[in-house]
């Protein structure tokens, strides 16, 4: 999945819950613009389908990014619920299942 984003839906809310993981807007709005390993969040999407993001940012380093998708006078906007850096042991986790997937 590789959606067509023509830009972000922030509120109070959420940029709160992404800054107290280290992340700014200007973090996370970048994080996309690099290759992400985008899958369907099936544990979470039961009031609105979510998406999990896995990829680097710019400086490197790992991340993990949980999102919804709303359209907006006929625009895709992606809504980040969740941003976090990733732990070594989930990058070995999803770096596996990504290759395997590629295969």
């Amino acid at each position: 999945m590789n959606p067509k984003i023509d830009g972000f839906e922030w509120d109070e809310g959420n940029e709160q819950k992404c800054q107290k993981h280290g992340l700014t807007k200007a973090d996370i709005e970048a994080f996309f613009k690099n290759q992400v390993w985008i899958a369907p969040d099936v544990k979470h999407s039961l009031q609105e389908e979510r998406f999990l993001a896995v990829g680097y940012s710019d400086s490197g380093r790992p991340m993990f990014v949980v999102f919804t998708l709303r359209i907006q006078d006929e625009n895709t906007l992606l809504r980040p619920i969740s941003a976090r850096y990733m732990h070594q042991g989930e990058v070995q986790k999803y770096e596996q299942a990504f290759t395997k997937n590629e295969q």
